[in-house]
């Protein structure tokens, strides 16, 4: 499936674009009214410590986020 993706990801955008790696989630990080915390996702993928997460609506899956990032 990763395959698969990276090659559509390459022929629809271009090889330049193409993720060096993917991280699947159930759920992304999301504020109360449910606008996606983008900054977070870089966090993630970057192997930072988030920062200000006082504003998600569920902190589990920022959790599972950064679980599912290490085992990648």
């Amino acid at each position: 499936m990763e395959t698969k993706l990276r090659e559509h990801v390459g022929r629809q955008i271009g090889k330049l674009a193409r993720p060096s790696r993917i991280i699947w989630a159930d759920d992304l990080p999301k504020t109360r009214s449910g606008k996606i915390m983008r900054r977070l996702l870089r966090d993630v993928a970057d192997g930072r410590e988030p920062g200000d997460v006082t504003t998600l609506r569920d902190a589990s899956v920022l959790a599972q986020l950064q679980q599912n990032a290490k085992e990648a």
